[in-house]
């Protein structure tokens, strides 16, 4: 099994949105980065768990756990020039950008934030925690993955 931590702006996407779809899963559609398709297109696999994170909001973290329970396919959002994510270039015949669907598992006991995270030795490694890393879809390890479930439960640093 793999893990994985996936951001969404909450006013675009929240975990109370994927907690509120048909069967609690919704494709992980509009990724427009290369790094980030490959990861979802050649690495994501059915029953990986990845944290669903919150970004670009008041107190950006950690906000719930979900399933993938759909392996990379074609992101139908870049073929409909009515989608945001609309890409002339992509078609699906060759398709460029790929998604997975995902299944809402529960929230996180607390929002475990940013600044949170960033300040526990165990995780510097971590690739969200590094300057520079912006990607949307970035792997996380074992160990981190365990960490991070063990300070949910902690009060806030």
């Amino acid at each position: 099994m793999n893990y994985w931590l996936m951001k969404s702006e909450p006013s675009a996407f929240s975990i109370d949105d994927l907690k509120t779809k048909p069967d609690q899963t919704e494709h992980w559609d509009g990724v427009r980065n290369y790094q980030a398709r490959n990861m979802m297109r050649d690495q994501m696999k059915e029953g990986d768990r990845a944290f669903f994170y919150h970004s670009n909001c008041h107190v950006p973290g950690i906000v719930g756990l979900m399933e993938v329970v759909r392996e990379g396919y074609p992101d139908h959002t870049a073929f409909d020039p009515s989608s945001k994510y609309f890409d002339e270039k992509s078609n699906p015949e060759q398709p460029r950008w790929y998604m997975v669907d995902v299944k809402y598992m529960r929230h996180t006991k607390r929002a475990i934030p940013l600044a949170e995270l960033k300040a526990h030795a165990a995780l510097e490694n971590m690739p969200l925690v590094r300057k520079g890393n912006r990607l949307s879809i970035m792997p996380v390890s074992e160990a981190e993955w365990r960490y991070i479930l063990s300070i949910e439960n902690r009060p806030v640093r």
